[in-house]
């Protein structure tokens, strides 16, 4: 929100400072972002008379002025402005000065071989409005050498607060001022709109027409001048509305923009001249578009207001109107139109039409219902006084809607919350003076909420009133109680858990990537998600319009965005929660990996000793199996199950699963026909570690470590071979081995699959090593011949196969 000092002081009498004003400002909870002075852009420009104008001897569009500047000698100035001529007073930018119209800094020139030292200044090179069809042309009696931003008072600072979406109230500079008063930084001008009697009815009457659903537009109200002169608006409304960023169009438009700012109001004018019949507010049909002002055409539905006259739509209810009905240097007999919207419609709106305006944005937040009709009347007063006319009475459709609300409020409250010792006194007249309704005089007090607060709902919004107006700096410091030690544990098991997962990944080589927790349907859906109950009721954007089940999407579009700006070999991570449903319980915390192109452990790209392999399952698997390990989940216990979900590649993926139902991890290579739906370029490998899914560890007896688990004796391999069925998995053989004898056995591991010769078809030969680790004595050759028994039975037994001879 912009407003200047000076239309500021039109609603607060205050002999306070500037800097007064902005720390006041930011103390009432209304902070100050930026102050603009546009003195500093202007300084450099003085008041200048052309004592003589000649023509150019080589240019018949060019003059030769003689500028007096009010220091010392005359100025040689070469002009081409048609108005330059012998005794005209203008604004003179001397060598050396920055115009800010033109983004350029003056130096001495020579044009058509005539020196030209400055140039006279139009309205649109110091950046005051677009005129640029000569230069500024002042009063004679306008004085010369003098700056000319302090003459014509554009010395104005402009003071930029941010507004929070509950202070609605504040986005007109009359609500602003209102606060300050409040706080006891002058005194509320009210200026309360005089009511303008009309001569006759107005003659296009407005019906609400919404039918059984609900009304969109609870209050419209409605009045046509007549006989209006629509030119340019005052200088003064002009300047005010450039000074906070706004294009001054016509008196009209200006005066709506105007109302915007300076009471929160915001209004529409329709030509009459342009509106067929009478208007009607109702929903938007299906098919039916509009032409709005900003030149964009818009179409609509019925969940939409629209105001329309007996042929076609004139506006998009409280949001913006439509370029055929808008008002022009023309137009001679204008509606003015007042009126409340509902919010939660008008943001809906303009958030589907993708279309913004100030309108919008207070609407949305909320306006002052019982100043509608006050409002029609300020502006048709300012069209009056302006532009002239003969002003209809109002008609109106539908009712204000009055909102009576009673606060049961404990003064004691102020102290409880806040902790401020204020007296009963001085927090009835603070309220008193935010326009509170206030009541009583024991301890628990009535209080009713101006119709300009739609954010005031209980006794705490009334403390925080208070509260704010007294000034957050003035809320005493109190210290927390000491609560005793640290517990020894700080972090929970999942933080520590997450934490581990992240430097292990890290050691691997893999970059964490944080992706959004959103994905468009599509994506969501081939990932196992979709479902009605996790997408959003209103997205960012159709990109973003569902929870994401997984974090593999995310990760492999950042990897394919990597690879689309030529780095293809990248292996990201990240750890996060996944969504299932709408319930607790759907919500998981996942540790998630990808590797593209050569992105392996060992490194990526090419190498002058050979090709460098790309990534595969078993990469994936070996960063699954890392994770695992770092977060403490019984990974020698792990078994390998082909039952992937549906987005790995079927042939070329697995799950780690402690027994078949709990399942920790899932790896494998992503399936093309995922990656067809991504639009991303594989082959590419993934895992998925569910870290809430590893069992708990259990509570320590005590804080040490334990004893020292060390063998000094050698451990012992031997290498057996299996013949097996051709569809038997490898870790079958593994864990019938380890099985064999538990106390010995220390680590198993494949090391060769061999299918073809000397195996019999459909068969395929599996070798293995095992490792004997003894603790206690070396182990005999009976010992030894004895454990490989039982490993060639347990196999036989839980495979069927055979020891190859």
């Amino acid at each position: 929100m912009k407003f200047t000092l000076s239309w500021l002081k039109d609603h607060l009498e205050t002999d306070a400072t500037l800097g007064e004003i902005v720390d006041m400002l930011t103390m009432i909870g209304l902070e100050v972002e930026d102050v603009a002075d546009p003195a500093k852009k202007l300084a450099p420009f003085r008041i200048a008379k052309v004592v003589s104008a000649t023509q150019h001897p080589n240019a018949d569009r060019l003059k030769v002025l003689s500028v007096d500047t009010g220091e010392g000698a005359p100025l040689q100035v070469v002009c081409g402005a048609p108005n330059a001529r012998e005794g005209l007073v203008g604004v003179f930018a001397k060598p050396g000065d920055y115009v800010p119209g033109l983004d350029v800094t003056l130096s001495v020139g020579k044009i058509r071989d005539v020196e030209s030292f400055g140039m006279m200044c139009s309205e649109r090179e110091l950046e005051l409005s677009d005129e640029h069809d000569g230069i500024i042309d002042l009063p004679a009696d306008a004085p010369v050498g003098e700056a000319y931003a302090a003459w014509a008072g554009l010395d104005d600072p402009v003071i930029e607060i941010g507004i929070t979406p509950n202070r609605s109230d504040c986005l007109g500079v009359h609500g602003i001022a209102r606060d300050l008063a409040a706080a006891g930084l002058g005194k509320l001008k009210e200026h309360r709109p005089r009511q303008i009697a009309g001569e006759g009815p107005c003659p296009v009457s407005v019906a609400l027409d919404f039918g059984g659903t609900k009304p969109l537009c609870p209050a419209f109200g409605l009045r046509q001048v007549s006989g209006v002169k629509n030119g340019a608006s005052p200088k003064w409304m002009q300047q005010r509305l450039i000074a906070i960023g706004l294009r001054p169009i016509n008196a009209l438009v200006d005066i709506t923009n105007y109302m915007t700012f300076d009471r929160g109001r915001p209004l529409h004018v329709f030509d009459a001249a342009k509106v067929t019949g009478h208007l009607t507010v109702r929903r938007g049909q299906p098919g039916e578009t509009i032409l709005a002002l900003d030149g964009k055409e818009y179409a609509v539905d019925d969940t939409m207001c629209v105001i329309a006259d007996d042929n076609t739509l004139d506006s998009i209810g409280g949001i913006m109107g439509g370029e055929h009905t808008g008002c022009d240097e023309t137009t001679t007999d204008v509606l003015i139109e007042s009126a409340l919207w509902d919010p939660i419609n008008i943001a809906q709106t303009g958030r589907k039409l993708g279309l913004n305006s100030d309108a919008r944005y207070r609407f949305e937040r909320g306006v002052d219902p019982a100043f509608m009709l006050p409002g029609l009347e300020e502006a048709t007063q300012h069209v009056l006084d302006i532009c002239g006319g003969t002003a209809s009475q109002v008609t109106t459709a539908g009712a204000v809607p009055e909102v009576e609300m009673i606060i049961d409020f404990p003064v004691t409250e102020v102290k409880r919350l806040s902790g401020l010792e204020i007296s009963a006194t001085e927090i009835k007249v603070m309220l008193t003076r935010l326009g509170f309704w206030v009541s009583g005089a024991g301890s628990t007090w009535k209080v009713a909420p101006p119709s300009w607060r739609p954010d005031i709902h209980g006794k705490a919004d009334l403390v925080e009133e208070v509260m704010r107006i007294v000034g957050v700096d003035k809320i005493p410091s109190t210290p927390l109680p000491r609560m005793g030690s640290v517990a020894a544990q700080v972090l929970t098991t999942g933080q520590v858990r997450r934490n581990k997962a992240r430097r292990a990944l890290a050691v691997r080589g893999l970059n964490e990537a944080v992706t959004w927790s959103f994905l468009p349907k599509a994506h969501a859906e081939a990932f196992g998600g979709g479902q009605p109950e996790i997408a959003l009721a209103n997205p960012i954007s159709a990109d973003m319009s569902d929870m994401r089940p997984s974090l593999l999407p995310g990760l492999l579009s950042a990897a394919q965005r990597n690879a689309d700006r030529g780095y293809g070999d990248v292996a990201l991570f990240e750890v996060g929660q996944v969504f299932a449903g709408d319930k607790p319980s759907d919500q998981t915390m996942v540790a998630t990996g990808v590797r593209r192109g050569t992105a392996v452990l060992t490194g990526s790209g090419r190498h002058w000793s050979g090709a460098a392999d790309p990534v595969n399952v078993f990469d994936a698997k070996a960063d699954a199996m890392a994770a695992l390990e770092a977060i403490g989940a019984p990974v020698s216990n792990l078994q390998v199950f082909t039952d992937a979900p549906a987005w790995f590649h079927p042939g070329r993926s697995g799950m780690l699963k402690l027994g078949p139902k709990n399942a920790l991890a899932a790896f494998g290579e992503i399936h093309p026909r995922v990656l067809e739906i991504l639009d991303i370029e594989g082959p590419v490998v993934g895992f998925e570690v569910y870290l809430d899914a590893v069992p708990q560890p259990k509570g320590k007896a005590s804080r040490s470590k334990g004893a020292l688990n060390v063998a000094d004796l050698m451990p012992v391999k031997r290498d057996f071979a299996f013949v097996v069925d051709g569809d038997t998995q490898a870790e079958k053989i593994l864990k019938a081995a380890r099985g064999a004898e538990k106390k010995l056995i220390s680590d198993v591991n494949v090391f060769d699959v061999y299918e073809g010769k000397g195996v019999p078809e459909g068969k395929k030969s599996i070798a293995i090593d095992v490792t004997l680790q003894p603790t206690e004595k070396t182990l005999t050759d009976d010992e030894i011949e004895a454990v490989a028994a039982r490993i060639i039975a347990g196999v036989e037994k839980a495979t069927g196969g055979t020891l190859r001879s």
